[in-house]
This record gives C-alpha cells, structure tokens and sequence, in this order.
C-alpha cells in the first residue's frame, strides 16, 4: 500500500479451521447493531465446529479441502477464488492452520489479518505458548498482524500482554491469552472498518 493510506470500511470474510471460539468471538460482535464491521462469510480448510458455528449464526460458508487439489498451489487459488466470491474488504485469519500462499496475498493485498499467541516476533510459529513457557519469559500475550508470506513475519497492527504464573501450564496460559486474543481482535477490526488502519511500510498506526 501507498504511504500513509487508510483502508476504508468494508465486509469481513474469515478463515478457520477448529473449534472456531476466535471466529465466534468476531460473529457475536458483528452482530451487536452499533458495531462497525459485518462478517459475511467463513471458509474453512476441512468440516468443524468453526463450520457449523457460522452456519448457525446464518453465515454463507465454503470449505476448500487440499485434497481435492492437484498441489498446494493449485488449492491457494482456489481458496483466493472463493474469498472473493463474497468481496471482503479484509480476511481475518481466525485459528486457520494452513498458511496462505503468495496468490491468496496477491488478491488481497495488504487486507489479510492474523491473530498470534505471542508477542512477535518472539516465537513464531505452530507451539507459541509452549515456546514462551519453555524458555521461561514472565510476560508474553498476542498479537495482530497482517499476513505477508512469511510465517508470522508481517506488520504489527496490535499487541496486548499477558503475564505468565509460576504455575502455569500450556493449558492455562493458552486460555487466557485467547481472552485477550478475543477482545484484540475485535478492537483491530473496528479500527480497520472504521478507516483508523494507517500502513507506512512495516509501521501500522491506529488513529
């Protein structure tokens, strides 16, 4: 994007593949009347909860299984060409455990959000809170970021901390990053519907 540039207010299409509690989150504010954003669909890469969640919430959804594509290149144009059958201002990756390749990014540049279970860009990657216990930080979190083709390498739009107890368990530590993860997510969301995202490079601004 253009230095400076403000992405305006626009429709919300989400990506997940579990149990589908951080998608459910973004649903349930959508569907308060003041809120700024509107989640039209949820696109999956397999049947689960995060399906029929949205399905009750009476969201349109699609599942794009890699198996049913000849290689992952091919299932990533796929999964771009059924995003943009609901022509999303901004994808949110909600709990989506497949990463998206260079021609997903290029139909939505600059427009694919990302929650992450630590403060990046300390410990990216798949066992984030067991990374953090591991080497035995006191503080860690989550963060928001957008998607870039890289594995959590993109530009921070958002943080929040958590501190981590003596008696933590990867369990524990987890269920409470995912509640500051939640309320995240959805501040980011209505900044961004709101036209309060800035980009300049790797620098995200909310006004």
């Amino acid at each position: 994007m253009d230095s400076g540039e403000s992405v305006p207010p626009g429709e919300v299409v989400l990506l997940a593949s579990g149990t589908g509690t951080l998608a459910q989150s973004v649903i349930d504010s959508a569907a308060h009347p003041s809120c700024a954003y509107r989640v039209t669909a949820l696109i999956s890469d397999r049947d689960c909860e995060a399906v029929t969640r949205a399905a009750t919430a009476g969201l349109a959804t699609a599942v794009v299984r890699p198996g049913d594509h000849e290689d992952r290149a091919d299932w990533n144009r796929a999964l771009a060409d059924a995003a943009r059958d609901f022509a999303p201002d901004w994808v949110v990756s909600a709990g989506f455990m497949r990463i998206l390749g260079q021609a997903f990014l290029d139909e939505f540049p600059g427009r694919v959000i990302n929650t992450h279970p630590a403060l990046l860009p300390s410990f990216p990657g798949a066992h984030a809170v067991r990374d953090a216990l591991a080497y035995g930080v006191s503080v860690t979190g989550c963060t928001a970021h957008l998607v870039d083709a890289g594995v959590d390498t993109g530009p921070v739009i958002d943080q929040r901390t958590v501190d981590v107890r003596p008696d933590d368990t990867e369990t524990t530590l987890h269920e409470r990053i995912k509640v500051r993860e939640r309320e995240m997510l959805v501040d980011v969301l209505t900044a961004a519907a709101r036209g309060r995202l800035h980009i300049e490079g790797r620098k995200v601004y909310i006004s």
